[in-house]
């Protein structure tokens, strides 16, 4: 990897990007496919490099890759060999790392996504967990592509929107062997994974683990993000990254319900404690940019002498 050392500055807070699918669908991509954004790694992988530049334009600082749908399985479906399928994680990060060359020289980072398996399985089981598997099994399936994407240049690994513990314990054994750094990031339902177990128990998987540098949580509901910070950092004492939906809720059919995701609400977040503040499914590089500004002006105003009111 591009820096094995990846961690989260003392006293930095972090700026990740948001729906990398989102933006992909507003620019009017099709992502009606069961590779979803994966689809566009072999049709469109220009769609990508500019959604990538759109975010860190935006003020992200960390651009997470159109790997989470893509899998061995899901290539071969469409009659890609391995090889080919290797090659397409690969460009995954190649895509993000362009971009990710500041023209003002600040630091920027590529995490390449590890989504879980109910993802490649495209039919919404990664909100569910339980998907019968061993931990066994469960590490046999993601370990050829971790090992890949632990293989590129990325700065990190993004093991997101996991919904249960036995799927982050066999992420957190493979991360641990390859030695190589990444974050856990669960996807929940209250203080609860999406498979209903406590979060202080999903995060005391990652707990003794120096190669996982942040933990924490997305693609959840906003309301969801304080509490779970609170239980993060109680039980691991990393750094803790977040980066929930807009709030809206999926009917099935389409987005309905309020937009609860804000600047206001990152602020924070920020101030219970996350380092890593982003955005999942439905916020784009407006967000992002509310957002970023939001921080770093409550950040430099955490910086200031006492007394010093300019």
């Amino acid at each position: 990897m591009a820096n094995v050392g990846f961690a989260v500055p003392d006293d930095t807070v972090l700026i990740a990007d948001g729906g990398l699918a989102t933006e992909l669908e507003a620019r009017g991509a099709d992502l009606s496919d069961p590779l979803w954004s994966a689809r566009l790694l072999l049709d469109a992988p220009d769609d990508i490099a500019a959604v990538h530049a759109a975010f860190f334009a935006a003020g992200a600082q960390i651009a997470t890759t159109a790997s989470y749908q893509a899998s061995f399985d899901g290539f071969a479906t469409r009659g890609i060999d391995r090889r080919g399928a290797v090659a397409l994680l690969r460009r995954s990060v190649e895509l993000a790392r362009p971009a990710s060359h500041a023209a003002d020289g600040r630091p920027r980072w590529v995490a390449a996504s590890i989504g879980p398996y109910g993802a490649a399985r495209a039919d919404g089981s990664e909100y569910l967990g339980r998907y019968g598997l061993s931990v066994a099994k469960l590490t046999a399936w993601h370990q050829p592509r971790l090992e890949v994407l632990a293989g590129t240049d990325a700065d990190v690994l993004a093991c997101e929107t996991v919904p249960d513990i036995d799927e982050a314990e066999a992420l957190v054994g493979l991360v641990r062997q390859a030695q190589v750094p990444a974050w856990l990031s669960y996807t929940i339902d209250g203080t609860r994974t999406r498979a209903g177990q406590p979060l202080t128990d999903a995060f005391a998987v990652a707990a003794g683990v120096p190669q996982i540098v942040a933990v924490g949580v997305n693609c959840c509901a906003p309301a969801d993000v304080l509490p779970a910070i609170e239980i993060a950092r109680e039980v691991t004492a990393k750094p803790v990254i977040v980066y929930p939906n807009t709030g809206e809720g999926w009917d099935g059919h389409r987005w309905v319900g309020p937009k609860t995701f804000s600047a206001a609400l990152a602020t924070q977040w920020v101030a219970a404690g996350a380092r890593i503040i982003g955005g999942c499914c439905r916020v784009g590089p407006a967000e992002i940019a509310t957002a970023a500004s939001a921080v770093r002006r409550t950040c430099t105003e955490r910086e200031k002498p006492a007394g010093n009111s300019r």
